[in-house]
């Protein structure tokens, strides 16, 4: 290892899908590891032998790939060290700075001590030790207490920098006292606010979807979550809302970490997606939803209704939703549509003119966006009503909705021989 080198870790535990607020430490350490030419190590805190699972761990990790983020060398796990643990702790046994207690070893907190913690987001904070008891440092069962595994792996890891969450701030102190005992040097801390809710309370299942695996099936793309998580905390300046890993990497310094707690804001999710959707190439966004459409589908079409809808849509999931009736004949038909559409045929001068639209398209040559409302437009001057009153109905006849794409440019794509059964059906 380089001297100076920065080395941070990501330490998940495998108990559960990756949280948005893990996902969010991991990225900046990955920020602050890359922009340093540093290194980010894994650490799998895996000693909960009753919760941890595999399948958990297998999501995290292609969760944390999806997002763009990787790691230097080989992940640890601390399930496999724990002898390691238990000699650090025979260490402290032997100097007397902890004694036993059955099977478990317990370290014995000094009394009436000012413990200062000084932190690169929060400034120097203080603790007194008449305020924390003795701490555990191996449990009965034999593993390791979180406190001290944590500073046992930081030193062998060669960790630099902890990055993560301000809710390990009151783990601080006990972890340097754990340092200290065991003469090690402590690495630096950073403490990020906690990502709240967009009412204040901490993040949870009531503000909707907290994992990252959520966001990735309802079809947000991983550069927009990346960049929303990053926002929560950080900012590139200049009132700059979109932004490439690419180029925060150059920007990205841990002093500039927020100190202010972040509010996780949905909405501003959705625009940042539909934004990075915007500006995403339609033949790769075509790919991504593929499957999600229907099989074996004309590439070409696929694309073409990707172009109509790009600037449409806030999710992949959103897409899929709103262009069923370009690839199946049995679409839906939303409520107020179908409400919409008896309206107007009840009127029996827009039936009328309805109708002889739907003629007049079946003697058109060149099914084009151009000439179909040219015909839409001159039907309703010769029947005195404005287009509307024929553009909605069709709209709701061919793809069940009220709202959509271009008219004209939809009934292009879907083609005449389509367009004049739906309508067909309609009247």
């Amino acid at each position: 290892m380089t001297e100076g080198t920065v080395r941070v870790r990501f330490a998940p535990s495998p108990t559960g899908y990756l949280h948005l607020g893990s996902a969010r430490t991991a990225l900046f350490n990955w920020l602050y590891a890359r922009h340093t030419n540093g290194k980010l190590l894994l650490r799998i805190e895996d000693t909960d032998k009753t919760r941890s699972k595999g399948e958990f761990l297998d999501e995290i990790l292609d969760d944390l790939k999806w997002l763009g983020i990787d790691w230097d060398e080989k992940p640890i796990f601390q399930s496999e060290r724990t002898s390691t643990y238990k000699k650090y702790a025979s260490q402290l046994l032997d100097k007397r700075l902890a004694y036993k207690e059955g099977e478990a070893i317990i370290f014995k907190v000094p009394k009436s001590r000012n413990i200062k913690v000084r932190d690169i987001v929060h400034g120097e904070i203080d603790f007194n030790t008449d305020e924390i008891k003795d701490q555990v440092l191996i449990k009965s069962d034999g593993f390791p207490a979180y406190n001290f595994a944590c500073v046992v792996d930081d030193y062998e890891m060669g960790i630099t920098h902890v990055i993560r969450g301000a809710d390990h701030i009151s783990n601080t102190p006990k972890q340097l006292l754990f340092y200290e005992a065991l003469e090690l040097n402590p690495p630096k801390f950073a403490h990020m606010p906690l990502m709240m809710g967009k009412d204040g309370a901490k993040l949870s299942k009531r503000h909707g979807a907290v994992a990252v695996v959520e966001y990735k099936k309802e079809g947000f793309l991983p550069e927009a979550l990346s960049n929303y998580l990053l926002l929560l905390g950080w900012s590139p300046g200049k009132d700059r809302e979109i932004i490439s890993l690419e180029e925060v990497i150059k920007l990205f310094k841990i002093e500039d970490i927020s100190n202010v707690q972040a509010r996780f804001d949905i909405d501003k999710l959705r625009w940042i997606n539909g934004e990075c959707i915007k500006n995403k190439d339609t033949k790769v966004l075509a790919n991504l939803l593929k499957d999600k459409v229907a099989k074996d589908i004309n590439q070409n079409y696929l694309e073409k209704v990707v172009d109509l809808y790009k600037t449409r849509f806030h999710t992949l999931s959103e897409l899929t939703t709103l262009t069923k009736a370009f690839f199946i004949e049995d679409f839906p038909i939303d409520v107020e549509a179908q409400k919409k559409l008896e309206k107007y045929l009840k009127d029996s001068k827009t039936k009328k003119a309805f109708a002889e639209f739907k003629t007049d398209l079946e003697k058109l040559k060149n099914f084009n966006k151009e000439n179909i409302e040219k015909i839409c437009r001159d039907i309703a001057k010769k029947y005195n009503i404005k287009p509307a009153a024929i553009i909605h109905p069709t709209r709701v006849a061919i793809s069940g909705k009220i709202v959509g794409a271009g008219l004209f440019e939809m009934m292009e794509l879907l083609g005449k021989k389509k367009v004049l059964e739906r309508l067909e059906k309609y009247l």
